[in-house]
């Protein structure tokens, strides 16, 4: 199924699509499975951003005055909105990032359906106002940030749009969008879904605004504009902090989910059939482009061999191939850019010494286009090796020993990355123990699945701020003490 998007030629800003401030600018979007162009989009530019952000501006005050029913009503109809285009949004996905069918409509688009749906479960009893001090005379009043400037990854397209514009909307604010311009056709169907949500909740124009475009550009345009209030973005550590410089002048709140790095720790005690296995499919699901991918394992020695040689085995039965086929594991990474650096890396540690036990450089076998890459594991890896410290954001697996528990938190820790953990153990004290110890926002015992009303963020190079459920709502929150409110 091809996606369709009756709004490629335009923007959407102040309630309404509009015609580019300069035109003729485009985005070629390219089908990474087929390295041939699929559409054009048009891209914004400043003016553009400016445009957004002042509607944004302009529509605040009424906004934010909204009650909470009125926040429900909206994002009910966005719900419902979105639901209706989900087919077509897992289908662009397909085409645009190279997302698997098998992950695309089930995983992928169905998550951004589930965030919108915690949203709402969240705004229905979140306490706006608390009466509080020792004699309750004081009111803490939580009110919206104001203008948002969002902008948003290729890699999880829906996931990571959804968890900036659902809450910001149940927060009372408002909102200039900047997605990644590599999947501009699932960001406007989210937006066409705006639009008919917002004509139907009857709120004021130019709540939601998207600009595509380059970010080189309009992220930094959008950080430095001194009527956004906050920033919230997703993607690599890099760009992250550019966006951070950008918005230092104005001293506005900069959300940030970056890079990770992340430790997936086998003890000797558990099925190694299994636990490795999860292991391995978790790193190369999405072709390994996710931000919490389990990247490092680290494995007791005394079982290390094992699970090296199951890991491998695992890595070499993942089926590659085009992501339209319902059979496919791994469809291409990205583009032509992030193959590079993935081929890149994988020379890397070759060179650093790694032992590669499954992949490798070739092309996988019946693949001669496309930006595909074999899922590929390198065993005996020194945690100081570039391929064990640096953010692949592809299918690539790098497999460490440790002699005990301290070192196996030790390895762990050794990473300029905090974003999540995993730890697999039978003895469960000692799993939840290893688990305290390790410096990330997120750590998965034993399997456990993601809870997606848990905050979602990391420690160090990781960012800062936190997504998902309540806490993904109070990123977009001010905390006001009004003193005197209620008499002694």
């Amino acid at each position: 199924m091809r996606a369709t998007t009756g709004h490629r030629a335009k923007l959407y800003i102040d309630g309404k699509w509009t015609d580019p401030a300069v035109p003729g600018r485009l985005i070629a979007v390219v089908n990474p499975a087929t390295e041939e162009e699929v559409a054009q989009v048009v891209a914004g530019s400043e003016a553009d951003i400016d445009a957004a952000v002042r509607a944004a501006h302009r529509a605040f005050p009424a906004y934010s005055q909204t009650t909470r029913e009125e926040r429900l009503a909206l994002l009910e109809a966005l719900l419902a909105a979105y639901r209706r285009r989900l087919p077509e949004i897992a289908a662009a996905m397909t085409t645009e990032v190279g997302i698997p069918k098998s992950f695309s409509e089930p995983v992928q688009a169905n998550i951004g359906q589930r965030h919108l749906e915690t949203a709402i479960e969240v705004l229905r009893e979140y306490p706006f106002e608390l009466e509080w001090g020792h004699h309750r005379t004081t009111r803490i009043v939580r009110e919206p940030v104001g203008v948002c400037g969002l902008i948003s990854p290729w890699n999880w397209p829906m996931n990571q749009v959804i968890v900036k514009v659902a809450p910001a909307l149940a927060a009372g604010c408002t909102m200039v969008l900047k997605p990644s311009q590599y999947c501009p056709l699932s960001s406007l169907l989210v937006a066409e879904a705006v639009d008919e949500a917002v004509k139907e909740a009857v709120v004021p124009a130019g709540v939601f605004n998207l600009v595509n475009g380059p970010g080189s550009t309009l992220g930094g345009a959008l950080a430095a504009h001194a009527l956004v209030d906050m920033i919230s973005i997703t993607g690599s550590t890099e760009v992250g902090a550019s966006v951070a410089r950008a918005a230092a002048g104005t001293i506005k709140r900069v959300s940030q989910e970056l890079g990770g790095k992340s430790a997936y720790i086998v003890f000797e005690d558990v099925d190694l059939e299994k636990v490795v296995g999860a292991g391995v499919r978790g790193c190369m699901r999405n072709s390994g482009q996710s931000c919490n991918a389990p990247t490092r394992m680290l494995v007791a020695r005394a079982v290390y061999d094992e699970a090296v040689e199951i890991a491998a085995r695992v890595a070499e039965g993942l089926k590659v191939g085009d992501p339209e086929d319902p059979d496919t594991f791994l469809g291409p990474v990205a583009g032509k850019k992030q193959y590079d650096t993935v081929l890149d890396y994988i020379e890397s540690g070759l060179s650093e010494g790694g032992r590669l036990v499954a992949g490798g450089r070739e092309r996988p076998a019946g693949l001669d286009r496309g930006y595909y890459v074999k899922p590929t594991i390198f065993a005996d890896v020194k945690n100081h090796m570039r391929i064990a410290r640096e953010e692949i954001f592809g299918p690539v697996l790098v497999v460490i020993p440790f002699a005990d528990e301290a070192e196996a938190v030790a390895i762990a820790n050794d990473s300029d990355f905090g974003l999540s953990g995993y730890v697999s153990s039978n003895d469960l004290e000692r799993a939840r123990r290893v688990a305290r110890a390790l410096r990330t926002g997120m750590v998965h015992l034993n399997g456990a699945s993601t809870d997606l009303t848990a905050p979602f963020g990391g420690y160090k190079q990781s960012g800062n701020g936190r997504e998902w459920g309540r806490f993904g709502l109070e990123d977009f929150l001010e905390f006001k003490a009004i003193m005197g409110y209620e008499r002694k």
